[in-house]
């Protein structure tokens, strides 16, 4: 007959949240234990430097597509400007060898082609 009592929320609070940080903690490994897998297994093809090709031929192709589309919409030089500079380090960080001053020189020219779009934004607002 206790099953058919009517439970209050004060009975049920602890073992609530005790369940659902068992059911987080459940969800934590399994994630993690996949993620971990499928990395394992991407990281060749991930560290390929086919794949930064590949990357920098689709920012460039993005990058000019939107920052000539906002230099006609706006008018203002600066945004494409930048962006332009973020693409050709990124376009010299793939002449350096792979890994150490090559991961720097991109993350730089990102952020930069970054800033050019933002500003490109900023402008068209």
């Amino acid at each position: 007959m206790i099953f058919l009592m009517k439970a209050n929320w004060r009975d049920w609070r602890w073992d609530g949240l005790g369940l659902g940080i068992a059911g987080l903690c459940l969800v934590h490994c399994l994630a993690t234990s996949v993620m971990l897998a499928v990395l394992a297994s991407a990281g060749g093809f991930l560290f390929s430097p086919l794949v930064h090709e590949v990357g920098l031929a689709l920012a460039i192709i993005l990058g000019i597509i939107a920052l000539v589309q906002g230099l006609f919409e706006h008018g203002f030089m600066m945004p494409a400007a930048i962006g332009s500079l973020g693409i050709g380090v990124m376009a010299g960080a793939l002449t350096l060898p792979h890994g150490g001053p090559e991961i720097v020189y991109t993350m730089v020219g990102v952020a930069i082609l970054a800033l050019g779009h933002d500003l490109n934004m900023r402008a068209s607002r």
